[in-house]
């Protein structure tokens, strides 16, 4: 497998070679690398930051919020506050206005993986088939409550989702909005919903629940997920490694484990 994947994907081991090289050189000088990071990130980095901090030495110090919005724990407020951090990651778009702010490098920015939105129902409940549309359509409609997050995917399901399938009208009072960086599947569990609405990294981030799957491609949306440098980075070495190692084939299995689908540079 190994050896295909040489042949076919000479990027990637272009790529996973000069993480290999930033990663030697950054061990001769360990130090603490600080990340902010999409709460969304947070089961994909608990299962790389071990073998990532073995390589090279250094210490991820991780902190989590929101891509958007004014609220002081979001992504944004912290960048622009000058809160220390050597790399953020986050959702692409969210990402580029902080380098149109001067918050982060721009030649610095990787795309690490796409992200897409899942629908979950209890453990025990019978699998409801999403495979299409018309599927999902009923599936909402016979829950009792739907949950979401108030963060990005939850505008999109109120902004889009259910105006598309026409059924915004009767879901809407039946709705429970989670804050975010809060998870949807939290609700689940609880029984304050039937069915949650979240990224699929979020809904497989909460054990206990069943995660159906993706949205039909119809009415999906998909996320990039991207990292970059930030401008005032004390660690820029290593937080270019850190995004090497995002990109890297030790990570590719580890990022489709978690809900993502690894994005193949060239």
């Amino acid at each position: 497998m190994l050896k295909k994947s040489a042949r076919h994907f000479p990027g990637q081991i272009v790529m996973f070679c000069a993480w290999a090289v930033s990663a030697t050189l950054s061990t001769a000088s360990a130090a603490d690398l600080h990340v902010l990071a999409s709460t969304a990130l947070k089961p994909l980095f608990e299962r790389v930051r071990p073998a990532f901090e073995s390589a090279t030495g250094d210490r991820l110090v991780l902190s989590w919020g929101a891509s958007y919005g004014n609220a002081p724990d979001t992504l944004p407020t912290r960048l622009s506050q000058g809160e220390k951090a050597d790399v953020a990651v986050m959702i692409r778009e969210a990402l580029d206005e902080q380098i149109a702010g001067g918050y982060l490098r721009a030649n610095t920015v990787r795309n690490i993986a796409t992200s897409r939105l899942g629908l979950a129902v209890h453990s025990g409940a019978r699998r409801p088939d999403i495979s299409d549309v018309e599927g999902l359509r009923r599936t909402l409609l016979g829950a009792r409550s739907v949950a979401f997050s108030s963060g990005v995917s939850g505008k999109y399901v109120v902004s889009t989702l259910l105006p598309r399938l026409g059924i915004a009208e009767r879901i809407t009072p039946r709705s429970l909005v989670i804050d975010a960086p809060g998870l949807a599947g939290q609700a689940l569990l609880s029984a304050q919903a039937d069915v949650a609405l979240q990224q699929m990294s979020e809904l497989l981030a909460v054990p206990g629940i069943q995660v159906v799957g993706p949205l039909p491609e119809a009415v999906q949306r998909v996320s990039v997920i991207a990292a970059a440098v930030t401008s005032h980075a004390q660690q820029a070495q290593g937080a270019e490694a850190f995004i090497g190692y995002l990109q890297s084939l030790h990570t590719a299995q580890a990022l489709k484990d978690s809900g993502f689908d690894p994005v193949v540079s060239p």
